[in-house]
């Protein structure tokens, strides 16, 4: 072996090391950046940052996309918090739509406190269930995907029964009448269905761009809302048969 060949040799065996330490503190830096990824909770915060990240995947990339796992990412926490607290997929999306009901009701309520006059009671309520759709659609359609929620979980429970005494109530203020919520007369009961399809509906064919057509046919600058407006306050005008 020449001493060319010898310096060669020496060269490689002495740079061979340094490429194995690079190596391991490659991984060890990978490691802590993995480490650093997963956001510290305290166990009572993180279940309320696990719901507030699903909140966030729902609006942004649909049912289809909330996942446990895309929760657990977009929380920064472990694949195996969102089942420690929530059970699996069910119980999460029943959570979620919990936090929905009492997000909703808040925002009706408010708006129901802030009406000055009679008129603008009644419309509140209406008002602000469209508005809620329409900031929140994810969560609003959550809400009422009853087969994929779990309504036996209390937290549910409550905040949907909660929303139904709300509508009732409203709905005795309007004709000016106490509303048991468990026995309703049948002229209670289809006033407070009456009101709650129209709503409902409404909600319903807006967020599906089902009413752009009728909007686009209406006078410059009509809004959904001032069309809702006129729904509920227009009298139904009925010709005789045979007319």
């Amino acid at each position: 072996m020449t001493k060319t060949d010898t310096k060669s040799e020496t060269a490689r065996s002495s740079r061979a090391p340094k490429r194995t330490t690079s190596t391991a503190a490659s991984r060890t830096s990978r490691r802590t950046a993995s480490a650093k990824a997963e956001t510290p909770y305290h166990h009572g915060a993180l279940r309320d940052a696990l719901l507030q990240a699903a909140e966030r995947v729902l609006e942004r990339d649909g049912l289809a996309g909330l996942t446990l796992r895309a929760v657990a990412r977009e929380a920064g926490v472990s694949h195996a918090a969102p089942t420690h607290h929530f059970g699996d997929l069910t119980g999460l999306l029943s959570e979620l739509a919990a936090v929905g009901f009492r997000q909703f009701n808040a925002a009706m309520a408010s708006s129901s406190d802030a009406a000055s006059t009679p008129l603008e009671r009644a419309l509140a309520r209406p008002k602000a269930y469209v508005a809620y759709a329409q900031a929140h659609p994810g969560m609003y359609g959550i809400m009422f995907r009853t087969e994929r929620l779990d309504y036996s979980r209390p937290s549910l429970h409550e905040a949907a029964e909660a929303s139904f005494a709300g509508l009732a109530n409203a709905i005795g203020a309007m004709r000016q009448e106490q509303i048991s919520e468990d026995a309703l007369t049948l002229n209670q009961g289809a006033a407070i269905a009456r009101a709650w399809s129209m709503v409902h509906g409404f909600t319903t064919l807006l967020l599906d761009g089902r009413l752009k057509d009728i909007l686009e046919r209406l006078p410059e600058g009509t809004t959904a809302e001032r069309l809702l407006e006129a729904m509920l306050t227009a009298p139904i005008a009925v010709k005789p048969l045979g007319s």
